[in-house]
């Protein structure tokens, strides 16, 4: 019985689309997620180990809130380069993208969800970046942040001194207590570990059918393209430089 070699025949070109600070951002993001959703989840549900009287399993748990505010600056300060780099990063990271302003956006869209989650189209949607459907739940996802960075620091703020947390000692009065504040910080624990969740599933659904190195794109920053979508960025990129250098001449 003979047997025949598969291959694809396309023509496929390395593109470099994430950046190192995006790159960066991206696992150190991921990193700090898993950190503080442990040791949250042990700070609001603590294992009966951890409430004895014993000293040493008090420095323990010392230990635990401690990494959790650690972890909690980091987190901050890299959301925050996040967002400025959305403005000196490259056209992949760039802000426009996470905000559905064009025509065109919205029409991918929607060939996206009829591709992925109603499966009523077979055709994957081609992009070089993320699509237009990942862009803008990132959106959702960064108000996420940022509302779990507000909650976390107005609860931190009673107990610390530091500039930081002082900064946001209006939120539990807004809130209107300790109570509320501390079931939006934690709902949103679960909300990340969901996205999580959802998100490692989805990037090896594309990396397989697909087959564009969206695994490996985040770790060398270069994905595979197709050759005459690869054609077509560069002379709108070209066309972009040009537009700006126009503008820019006195």
């Amino acid at each position: 019985m003979k047997t025949f070699m598969r291959s694809r025949k396309l023509k496929l070109r390395e593109v470099y689309v994430w950046e190192l600070p995006v790159r960066i951002f991206h696992w150190l993001n991921a990193l700090c997620i898993v950190i503080l959703c442990i040791t949250g989840y042990l700070i609001a549900e603590p294992p009966a180990i951890l409430t004895a009287s014993e000293a040493n399993f008090s420095f323990w748990f010392g230990a635990i809130r401690f990494t959790h505010f650690i972890v909690a600056y980091i987190f901050f300060f890299n959301f925050v380069f996040r967002i400025y780099w959305a403005f000196a990063g490259n056209r992949y990271a760039n802000w426009r993208n996470y905000v559905p302003l064009k025509k065109s956006q919205w029409k991918e869209m929607y060939n996206v969800i009829m591709v992925d989650i109603f499966m009523i189209k077979k055709k994957p949607v081609e992009t070089i970046g993320h699509n237009a459907v990942a862009y803008v739940t990132y959106i959702g996802l960064f108000f996420a942040f940022l509302l779990q960075c507000i909650t976390g620091f107005g609860l931190y703020a009673k107990m610390s001194n530091a500039f930081i947390p002082k900064l946001f000692e209006w939120v539990v009065p807004l809130l209107g207590g300790d109570l509320l504040t501390r079931q939006v910080h934690h709902f949103l624990m679960w909300f990340f570990i969901l996205v999580a969740m959802v998100h490692i599933y989805l990037v090896f659904y594309h990396d397989y059918i697909e087959r564009h190195g969206i695994t490996s794109s985040m770790i060398g920053g270069w994905k595979f393209i197709d050759e005459h979508q690869a054609y077509e960025q560069e002379i709108d990129e070209t066309v972009e430089q040009i537009t700006k250098s126009t503008h820019k001449a006195p």
